[in-house]
């Protein structure tokens, strides 16, 4: 409006300027004579003043102009409210756009109340997928397009090992146990490429073998290509997927030997009765002590082959109510002897309660037998401590016997063949005691485990449905 004013009044001021000059100049111009002058320089003032006056109105209708703009966009605008009383333009226009201002404090608040329920509404998403995230069982880690994470869950936490919160890390530094999902990880941010259900397994694990399922996916970021990873502990469903494997194996086995192992033992009867026959006959002395020996080796395949069929055999199950606490005290006695013959020291951390199961007593003896006795003969001579220890206890609805030794343990790659027949890391043995442990135990439904203890020496679990 400044500027406006400012040039109206030059354009008024140059107006006036020309009109003078014309005036002066028709002046100078005009006759000398008073009669031609007087009426000329008065016609002239008129026309100036005249063209003056018109100037002025012109200007001051221009300046104007966006005033009554002003007062037709009011009298238009919809809602415009004026009193019928006062005529007066500007009260009007005044009272007009306090309307306007009223509508638009009334819009600017209804603004705000949007914007806080939309606030309100993020929040409460937020805060919803925040505890969805921490709710999900598995393992969830979510990594950025540079592959430091994002997101990780308590699960995730947990199964990583993972000091703090973990979020920021790189990928290489956060999965540095798990060399292949790094791998995978990389690949998919790079690629795109996704995976499904991928089954590794940590570095440097100590106990039973650990083994976790993997799904990696990449995820659509604001900018760029993140990763989702989806970390699930399926060390027991590999464990009953390879007992359920090894039971099959074994009854395929134990079928297709049964026969065989038959007509070794009849074989073996006669070599036995062909050995007594020799121990009648006059002999000199290295031909008793070769009939001796040979007795002997007879007799211990002999039980070797019965042992086999024993196992190759399954005998169907005499259930019963066992108390696991009265067995265990038994076993505990049978042993004595051989454990005051070993040296070794057999700790029985019974249970506070009775622990009860339906079972074959017989059957399930020899199984809890065959453990201590292995137990024994595990720890090396030149052990200092020398100690076997049974525990029971209840772990929900099953019962489960614990049995630990001080050995040297056993070695990560026979974990999973040392319930194998014929298969044993002893000096001696035929290695058919733990075979047939394991068929007993799985016959009455449970599951017989294998692992070696963080502070040395091996573990043998048995799991029984109480």
């Amino acid at each position: 409006m400044a500027k406006r004013t400012t040039f109206g009044a030059w354009i008024l001021a140059l107006f006036f300027v020309i009109a003078t000059m014309f005036a002066v100049s028709l002046y100078a111009l005009a006759p000398a004579s008073p009669a031609v002058r007087g009426p000329l320089l008065l016609s002239t003032f008129v026309v100036i003043l005249v063209l003056s006056l018109l100037c002025i109105l012109f200007f001051l209708r221009w300046m104007l102009r966006p005033y009554r703009q002003l007062v037709g966009e009011a009298e238009r605008a919809p809602g415009a409210v004026h009193s019928q009383k006062s005529q007066d333009e500007a009260q009007f226009v005044l009272e007009t756009f306090q309307s306007i201002v009223a509508q638009l404090q009334s819009q600017q608040k209804e603004l705000e109340r949007l914007s806080a329920q939309a606030s309100q509404r993020a929040d409460s998403a937020e805060r919803f997928s925040d505890r969805i995230v921490a709710s999900v069982p598995s393992g969830l880690i979510a990594f950025d397009g540079s592959g430091r994470s994002l997101v990780i869950n308590g699960p995730g936490r947990d199964l990583l090992a993972v000091q703090g919160d973990g979020v920021g890390q790189p990928s290489r530094d956060l999965l540095k146990n798990l060399p292949q999902l790094a791998e995978m990880v990389e690949t998919c941010l790079q690629t795109g490429t996704v995976f499904r259900r991928e089954e590794i397994q940590p570095l440097g694990s100590n106990g039973p073998l650990k083994r976790l399922g993997a799904t990696v996916a990449p995820i659509d970021l604001s900018s760029e290509r993140g990763a989702i990873c989806l970390l699930t502990d399926i060390t027991e469903v590999t464990q009953l997927r390879e007992q359920v494997a090894l039971k099959r194996n074994l009854e395929s086995l134990g079928e297709m030997s049964a026969g065989l192992a038959h007509e070794f033992k009849n074989a073996i009867a006669t070599l036995h009765g062909y050995a007594q026959l020799m121990q009648t006959l006059e002999l000199d002395e290295a031909g008793r002590q070769a009939t001796s020996s040979l007795l002997k080796e007879v007799r211990n395949l002999s039980d070797m082959v019965t042992a086999f069929l024993n196992f190759a055999r399954p005998q169907p199950l005499d259930l019963e109510s066992v108390s696991l606490n009265d067995l265990v005290n038994d076993c505990e006695l049978e042993l004595k002897q051989l454990y005051e013959a070993a040296r070794v020291e057999l700790v029985n951390a019974g249970p506070g309660e009775e622990l009860v199961v339906q079972a074959d007593e017989r059957m399930l003896r020899q199984a809890i037998m065959n453990l201590l006795r292995n137990a024994a003969e595990a720890i090396p001579e030149e052990a200092t401590e020398r100690k076997v220890t049974v525990t029971c206890a209840r772990v929900g609805k099953d019962a489960l016997i614990e049995v630990k030794d001080t050995g040297t343990g056993i070695p990560v790659a026979d974990l999973d063949r040392i319930f194998i027949p014929f298969f044993t890391t002893k000096s001696s043995g035929h290695g058919i005691g733990l075979a047939l442990t394991h068929r007993v135990i799985t016959e009455h439904g449970g599951t017989l485990s294998a692992a070696n203890n963080p502070d040395g020496g091996a573990v043998f679990t048995i799991r029984l449905p109480s």
